[in-house]
C-alpha cells in the first residue's frame, strides 16, 4: 500500500494558516469592530414595528357604517389554498341581495398568501396591518364576523394602496371587432 497523495486541485496552506490563529484573529478584529457600530435590533415587544401599506397581515371584512362589503359571492373561500375560510350566504330585502350570515377565517390555518383579497370583486376582504396575535385555544382562533369587521376609514391606507396597485384595465370594456377574431362562434358556418 502507497501512502495517499494529495489530490492535484487541491490548494496549499502555509505553515501560519495550517496554525489557523490568523484567520481567527481576523474574526475577532471583525467583531470587534461591528461592537461600537449603531445597533439596528429592534426591542420587539416594548417597540412596535410601523409597516406600510404592503404589508399583508391578518384578513379582516371591510364594513361601511357598520356594513360588511361582502356580498357572499364565495370566491375567497375558493381560491384560499389552506381552506381557511368558510362562510354561508343568505338573501336580503337590500340592494346587495345577498351577504354572508356566517363569514370565519381560522387563523391557524392562514398563511397570509393575500389570494382572497386578490379575488374579491368588492374589496371586501383586505389585509390589514395587524400581526401580533395570539391564541389560548384553538377555539380562539377562528375569528367571526364579530372579529373580522373593521370600518374602512381604519383601512383606508390599505384600501389606496390596493387601487394603486390594480390593472389600469381592470373592468373596462373594449370593442373587439369581430372580424379580427377567427374562433368567434357566431362566425363560424
Amino acid at each position: 500500500m502507497g501512502i495517499i497523495s494529495a489530490r492535484k486541485d487541491e490548494r496549499k496552506l502555509s505553515f501560519s494558516q495550517k496554525l489557523y490563529f490568523p484567520e481567527i484573529f481576523k474574526g475577532m478584529w471583525f467583531t470587534f469592530r461591528h461592537m461600537f457600530r449603531k445597533t439596528v435590533t429592534l426591542e420587539y415587544p416594548e417597540k412596535k414595528v410601523i409597516l406600510g401599506a404592503e404589508f399583508r397581515g391578518r384578513p379582516v371584512l371591510v364594513a361601511e357604517s357598520g356594513k360588511e362589503r361582502c356580498v357572499a359571492c364565495g370566491l375567497c373561500a375558493r381560491s384560499c389554498p389552506p381552506l381557511a375560510i368558510s362562510m354561508q350566504a343568505a338573501e336580503t330585502e337590500d340592494v346587495k341581495e345577498r351577504y354572508p350570515a356566517v363569514f370565519e377565517i381560522d387563523m391557524l390555518r392562514c398563511i397570509y398568501c393575500g389570494y382572497c383579497e386578490e379575488v374579491c370583486p368588492e374589496e371586501a376582504i383586505v389585509m390589514s396591518k395587524e400581526y401580533d396575535f395570539n391564541f389560548r385555544d384553538r377555539k380562539d382562533a377562528i375569528h367571526g364576523k364579530d372579529r373580522l369587521l373593521v370600518e374602512s376609514s381604519a383601512l383606508k391606507e390599505r384600501l389606496d394602496f390596493l387601487r394603486k396597485m390594480k390593472n389600469k384595465n381592470f373592468g373596462k370594456v373594449f370593442n373587439f371587432l369581430t372580424g379580427n377574431n377567427r374562433h368567434s362562434v357566431r362566425d363560424r358556418v
